[in-house]
C-alpha cells in the first residue's frame, strides 16, 4: 500500500471491482480461494497500491453479515491469523516465543470480530490454550473440524 490512494474515490466500489476482474461473483469467493492468506496478501493480490486489508476485513464482514455466516467469517479469521502466526503449526511445547505467536494469533483475531461473537471467541481462545490442539495443527479453512467445535454455527 503506497501513495495514500487506498481511501480515495469509492474503495467499496473499486474492491468489488477487482473481485469481478479476477473471475469471482464475491469478496468471500474470492478469499475461499485463498483459505490461508491473510487480509494483507488478499488485499495486495486485489491492488497493492490502493486496496488495504482493513478494506477487505470490512467487505467480508458485510457479506457474512448479509449471508448470516458471522461464525463462519470469524473461524476465517482464526485461520488466517494461525497461518500468519504459526505457519509451522501449533507449537509442540508454550514456551515464551511460541506463547507470544499464540497470543498475537488470538489477540488479533479477537481485535477483527465483531462485538457480537467477542464472548464466544474469548471462551474459544481459553479452550485452545487449556486444551491445546495436536503439535502441528493447522486448519486449513473455516470448517476445521476442530474449529467448528471450538465455535458452532449457530448464529448469536
Amino acid at each position: 500500500m503506497s501513495g495514500g490512494q487506498t481511501w480515495q474515490g469509492n474503495w467499496r466500489v473499486r474492491l468489488y471491482e477487482r473481485v469481478r476482474e479476477r473471475g469471482y461473483d464475491s469478496l468471500t469467493s474470492f478469499a475461499n480461494a485463498r483459505p490461508t492468506a491473510s487480509l494483507v496478501a488478499l488485499a495486495e493480490e486485489l491492488g497493492e497500491a490502493d486496496v488495504a486489508g482493513v478494506q477487505v476485513l470490512n467487505g467480508l464482514l458485510a457479506e457474512a453479515e448479509q449471508r448470516k455466516q458471522v461464525t463462519r467469517f470469524v473461524r476465517d479469521m482464526l485461520v488466517r491469523e494461525l497461518s500468519e502466526c504459526l505457519p509451522e503449526g501449533w507449537p509442540p511445547l508454550l514456551d515464551d516465543a511460541n506463547r507470544f505467536k499464540v497470543a498475537k494469533a488470538l489477540g488479533s483475531w479477537f481485535a477483527d470480530t465483531p462485538e457480537t461473537h467477542r464472548a464466544r471467541v474469548d471462551k474459544a481462545s481459553d479452550a485452545l490454550l487449556a486444551t491445546p490442539p495436536p503439535p502441528g495443527w493447522r486448519p486449513l479453512g473455516p470448517d476445521d473440524e476442530l474449529l467448528v467445535t471450538l465455535l458452532s454455527d449457530e448464529e448469536v
